[in-house]
């Protein structure tokens, strides 16, 4: 089917400038992606991507960033021996 239905939108020109920057290295255009942001609308019956607000604020979002790493092993921390041992760190260095 031809397309022939046009959609106006107002955008920011830095938003438009970096969305074409990104399309045009997936060798798509703008009007590509909004094509295929509709259609994948469509075929899931709404947003095709998760709408949701941050419970957390910006320090605890990074706590649990930085514990997810360290969980994965993906960020090495320094261990202790003992309780001790991290007590007597923690004093050497107040």
């Amino acid at each position: 089917m031809g397309k022939s239905a046009n959609i106006n939108i107002r955008i920011d020109p830095d938003v438009k400038s970096s969305a074409e920057l990104l399309y045009k290295s997936f060798g798509i255009t703008v009007s590509d992606a909004v094509n295929i942001f509709l259609r994948q609308s469509i075929m899931v019956g709404g947003l095709p991507f998760e709408m949701k607000l941050s419970r957390y604020n910006a320090e605890t979002e990074a706590a649990m960033q930085e514990a997810n790493l360290i969980a994965s092993g993906n960020l090495v921390t320094k261990g202790y021996s003992s309780a001790r041992e991290l007590f007597e760190e923690l004093d050497a260095e107040c």
